[in-house]
């Protein structure tokens, strides 16, 4: 009587076939968070009244890193203290931003509203104008009066390569689960 019998050939080969698609998958899977999924928490009103303080979020890394940020994107970016912030994109490279009677001027005109939240009533280094570089964007928060955002030296103007990624999901809390435009 045999208790032990050698496994057969194909037995072998199919679980290292299922080994190997499993590492694919997780690799895979590995990316997609990475690039599509970067879990950041809101800390702060300045986003009001679409992000709330502890709202979670999810952004999208790699859109950045194939594309061009766009106007009126949120997007998170590294501050010079290696501590991340969100603020929506106003202005693109090449533009002169000012701020004056309480609206936002691109290239002397004013800013279409309709698209973003609040006026400003703190110009800060805004009240002259302020010509962006190449690589330069200027970013507001959606709640003007509560937000420390490029009007302010602490924060400035933001380079490309500080922009982190785009938020693109709100996943907490999950009744307000869904798309961030």
């Amino acid at each position: 009587m045999e208790f032990y019998q050698e496994p057969e050939e194909s037995t072998i080969q199919s679980l290292v076939h299922w080994i190997v698609d499993i590492i694919v998958v997780i690799a895979f899977a590995c990316y997609l968070v990475y690039s599509l999924g970067s879990r950041v928490q809101v800390n702060g009103s300045s986003m009001n009244p679409v992000l709330n303080s502890g709202d979670v979020v999810l952004i999208n890394r790699i859109l950045y890193d194939l594309g061009t940020p766009e106007r009126y994107d949120i997007a998170v970016f590294e501050k010079e203290n290696s501590s991340y912030n969100m603020k929506r994109i106003i202005g693109l490279p090449g533009e002169t931003i000012q701020i004056k009677d309480n609206l936002v001027y691109i290239d002397g005109k004013p800013l279409d509203t309709d698209n973003v939240l609040g006026h400003a009533t703190m110009a800060g280094i805004a009240e002259y104008p302020i010509d962006l570089g190449a690589d330069e964007y200027f970013l507001l928060g959606d709640n003007r009066e509560s937000s420390e955002d490029s009007r302010f030296s602490g924060i400035g103007v933001i380079k490309r390569e500080q922009l982190t990624g785009k938020v693109w999901l709100k996943f907490q809390p999950i009744e307000e689960f869904g798309l961030i435009n």
